[in-house]
């Protein structure tokens, strides 16, 4: 039977359960010594005949045991498979992403790169099943993930993209645009976006017209987010026999700034919209998604069958109420005693 759990960390809690008995225990093992100390053994029935050292015991069992039902619970267990056949709806979206040196430049925290992905991510977070995709650029454009709608291999291969994963250097977004625009799976002329993201620096690449040729021939709208600093820029940092230098270019460091107007031009051309991003904290996923591209059309896909399991934590969380209530249903004394001490005075 596979099993599965949504909160296997709490299985830690269980390390208070031998904690409470060795407790239990101390108190049991203070009590009986107590008694010792007042009376000798063969005394103790007769002194104390309605005590029941037995049924404090099972009490104190049962209290453990519940406490054991309350973590099992916790944890989250499921078991016994279900299929449902979801459908969904949505659009196309291939991210453009910029891995050239200039984007390690450090004018917007942690650097334009690191920025760049966790707006990506930002996107991600309010996606209603759309398929994404991937295309990082510098001297040369490359498809990393064709689209998809698993989430979590997308950020996999996010995550691993660099500077180091790109074979030259440069920025060539008018080649990324056209690889990503030739990334889309089918020819219907609706319901796909570009997203390029960048600090706009282009070498030759004709950016505006791959933008201009995938919104009027297929019906990719293109969306650009430009990062960095447009007045006085940023130097890019590297690395060298383990101390950080500069990027230097005829013995001068190198200063990077954020080029704007290829970018608003490629998306008066595509179709969409320029977000100015430069060294600001902004949310993508807001500005762009929900704003711009979500508002419009969306194609309906071929439903997606979930498997899920069902929650059994119920089960333990039931388990546990009925430990507790007979715990605290059950005398710790001797029900005959009782009586018969009840008939000896009359009562």
């Amino acid at each position: 039977m596979n099993i599965r759990f949504d909160n296997l960390a709490y299985l830690h809690l269980l390390w208070a359960v031998p904690a409470l008995a060795a407790v239990v225990w101390y108190g049991q093992y203070r009590k009986q010594r107590a008694l010792r100390a007042f009376a000798t053994w063969n005394l103790h029935a007769h002194l104390l005949p309605q005590v029941s050292v037995a049924r404090q015991w099972v009490r104190s069992i049962l209290v453990l045991a519940a406490m054991v039902a309350i973590v099992l619970g916790a944890v989250g267990p499921r078991w016994g498979v279900t299929y449902e056949d979801v459908p969904r709806r949505g659009i196309d979206i291939m991210f453009v992403l910029d891995v050239s040196r200039s984007m390690l430049a450090e004018d917007i925290k942690p650097n334009r790169l690191e920025r760049a992905k966790q707006a990506i991510d930002d996107v991600l977070q309010v996606l209603g099943g759309d398929r994404v995709g991937l295309v990082t650029f510098a001297g040369t454009a490359v498809l990393n993930c064709p689209l998809t709608i698993n989430y979590s291999a997308f950020r996999m291969t996010l995550d691993e993209v660099g500077p180091l994963t790109s074979t030259r250097g440069g920025t060539l977004i008018g080649d990324a645009v056209r690889l990503a625009a030739d990334s889309f799976v089918d020819p219907i002329k609706k319901y796909k976006a570009i997203i390029v993201i960048t600090d706009g620096e282009d070498q030759e690449s004709y950016p505006v017209e791959a933008a201009t040729k995938a919104f009027q021939e297929k019906g990719i709208r293109v969306f650009t987010v430009g990062l960095g600093s447009t007045d006085e820029g940023a130097r890019i940092p590297m690395e060298k026999n383990g101390q950080r230098l500069y990027l230097q270019y005829d013995g001068q460091e190198v200063w990077s700034k954020m080029n704007p107007e290829p970018l608003r031009q490629m998306a008066i051309a595509g179709g969409g919209a320029y977000v100015p991003a430069g060294t600001s904290n902004f949310d993508l996923g807001q500005q762009i998604y929900l704003d711009k591209i979500a508002q419009g059309e969306q194609r309906e896909f071929e439903a997606t069958r979930i498997e899920r399991y069902k929650p059994r934590f119920q089960w333990f969380a039931g388990a546990a109420l009925v430990l507790l209530l007979t715990a605290s249903l059950m005398r710790e004394t001797r029900g005959d005693v009782e009586a018969s001490d009840g008939e000896h005075t009359g009562i």
